[in-house]
């Protein structure tokens, strides 16, 4: 009854080619029949990942011909199947990612955050994240006019910069 994902670990070799994988192939037969989703990972890349540096990691997926590990595979397709997304909160000290449920209205993000973020809530000044690394800068986002004031039932977009104003 639950959605399920099924993550299946391959050999190095094997994940170059999988129709060759024999016990993937079994996996991706049982998932077909529960209508679950496969993913092939290779643990031992996985590893090998782990050890290098970002820009390090982004040419060993290159030279494998992947866009993304496994791991953010994962990540990327558990999102999908609970139906989330991320909403960002930025300030003068930090910038943190926050998880919510996709169709949550602005005053329920703000709850994510502290219940009397949502029970206080007044408006949220919102603009989007492609905005801001596009334009470079909070300053440029509000100069262009994408930055946006939007009440209490305004769906939360993944990706959406937010910071609430509210009183209690």
């Amino acid at each position: 009854m639950k959605p399920l994902i099924y993550v299946a670990n391959v050999s190095e070799e094997d994940y170059a080619d999988l129709s060759i994988a024999k016990h993937y192939q079994e996996v991706v037969r049982i998932a077909g029949q529960e209508k679950a989703q496969v993913i092939p990972i290779s643990c031992e890349i996985e590893y090998q990942l782990s050890l290098l540096s970002k820009e390090d990691r982004r040419e060993f997926l290159k030279e494998m011909g992947a866009s993304e590990s496994g791991l953010d595979k994962v990540i990327r397709a558990t999102y999908r199947l609970l139906d989330l997304a991320t909403f960002f909160t930025v300030g003068a000290d930090e910038c943190r990612a926050w998880t919510y449920k996709n169709g949550s209205s602005a005053s329920q993000c703000a709850g994510i955050i502290h219940t009397d973020f949502q029970k206080g809530f007044i408006k949220a000044e919102v603009y989007s994240y492609e905005h801001l690394f596009h334009l470079g800068s909070e300053l440029a986002v509000k100069e262009a006019g994408k930055l946006r004031i939007e009440g209490r039932d305004y769906l939360v977009k993944d990706g959406d910069i937010m910071f609430f104003r509210f009183n209690v």
